[in-house]
């Protein structure tokens, strides 16, 4: 999570080609859950909402990002153990 990066969460309406707004366009990954079950902010205060999935493969990507406080322990655990496993930007090397 150090990495910097220039890309922003991608801010589009849910349900765009049926996946949440947090589902990078180049991830071809489905959803896994509901598309707002956990939302993540970014090191300038911007918010995405999304899957637990999806929340968890961007988050490496996003320099100084976190789960918001009101989401609930599980989900935000479930989205930092699973991105502490993941590059950032997972799907442009294929996982």
């Amino acid at each position: 999570m150090t990495q910097q990066t220039s890309a922003p969460p991608t801010r589009r309406p849910a349900g765009a080609r049926g996946r949440c707004p947090a589902a990078a366009s180049a991830d071809p990954t489905p959803c896994d859950g509901p598309p707002d079950a956990a939302t993540l902010i970014d090191r300038h205060g911007r918010e995405v909402a999304g899957c637990v999935h999806h929340c968890a493969r961007r988050l490496p990507g996003l320099d100084g990002a976190r789960v918001h406080p009101f989401v609930p322990a599980p989900q935000a655990l479930d989205i930092y153990f699973r991105a502490c496993e993941l590059p950032p930007f997972a799907w442009e090397i294929g996982r």
